[in-house]
């Protein structure tokens, strides 16, 4: 062998581990959810969107650190612990209660928050403009739009006196959300039941309340529970009968009527960005929390046929999608 074949061959070797340890060494993310992998799929098709556009890619120079609660809050502390105790480079987290949860494990570790509810209020930051600390986000309309489902439910079934309302107890925005209602059920002279279930095995028993009530019409709050089982909602609405406003788009592909709500895959995007730029090196204190303003209505149109709901041609004209 030839002393320069036998140098650069030595050279390769060397700088082999070198390469191999520089490719171990992309960035971490931690992704902290109250849910589960198919409830999130929305929010991480805009997540990884957002990062993509920052310039990171799950699998080329960024690895993903998934932590489910599977429903169950309690696990949200030390699920955050966890993510801290591996040192991921930033936490994204799913709703107030991980966002609660991620905050009080870590004071250093930037966290960038999906939320319904008054950031402000609950403590998350200092200032919408000026963040403050560790802590930064995206706010989505879910509260603000809470009335106007109701009037559009009311578009859609004139004739039901008696709407309903399902909500999560242990959810932050729920006293928020059913306040809305309970004002846009009076303004149109609509009487109110308030269905409440907290985990997966009151959903059921729920609806047999509202079945005995004979409600009318429901308004399916923004819940990460509901999310989680919005396929076995949209099912026990329809066996029911009881036509039913829902947050998101995936409500309806799934059968649901109607849907209404901040579009989640532009707010995930968003995101996704912000989580981006810090891995490049800015602080969350200087990244003003943002509120994405764009809303759907996703009407689905099979469903209203099998309900025998004639859908407003004025109520057609103003969605943003049409199921057939």
């Amino acid at each position: 062998m030839r002393r320069r074949e036998f140098i650069t061959l030595v050279g390769a070797a060397a700088a082999w581990p070198l390469a191999a340890h520089a490719q171990r060494q992309v960035p971490v993310i931690g992704y902290l959810s109250p849910t589960s992998l198919e409830a999130d799929t929305s929010r991480l098709t805009g997540l990884k969107a957002g990062l993509k556009e920052a310039g990171y890619e799950e699998g080329r120079n960024l690895a993903i650190q998934y932590r489910w609660a599977e429903d169950q809050n309690d696990r949200l502390a030390a699920l955050a612990d966890d993510l801290v105790a591996r040192q991921v480079a930033v936490i994204v987290t799913v709703a107030t209660p991980a966002t609660l949860a991620a905050k009080a494990a870590t004071q250093t570790i930037p966290i960038v928050f999906n939320s319904s509810v008054d950031p402000v209020e609950f403590g998350l930051v200092a200032a919408l403009n000026r963040p403050g600390g560790n802590v930064t986000g995206i706010c989505v309309l879910n509260v603000a739009v809470t009335a106007k489902k109701v009037e559009l439910l009311h578009e859609l079934v004139p004739n039901a006196g008696l709407v309903a309302v399902l909500a999560n107890p242990t959810n932050l925005a729920t006293e928020s959300e059913v306040k809305e209602v309970r004002g846009a059920t009076q303004s149109l002279g609509l009487q109110l039941q308030v269905a409440y279930a907290s985990k997966e095995t009151d959903i059921e028993t729920t609806f047999d309340s509202l079945v005995q009530q004979h409600a009318g019409a429901l308004v399916v709050t923004a819940d990460p529970l509901f999310t989680h089982h919005h396929q076995r909602i949209v099912a026990l609405a329809a066996r029911n009968g009881i036509p039913t406003i829902y947050p998101w788009r995936s409500y309806s592909a799934a059968g649901g009527l109607v849907s209404y709500g901040t579009n989640l895959l532009e707010a995930w995007r968003q995101i996704g960005i912000y989580a981006g730029e810090i891995l490049k090196g800015a602080k969350p204190a200087d990244l003003p929390v943002q509120q994405v303003t764009k809303v759907d209505l996703v009407i689905n149109m099979k469903t209203a046929k099998t309900l025998g709901i004639m859908v407003p041609l004025s109520l057609l004209g103003r969605a943003d999608e049409v199921i057939e």
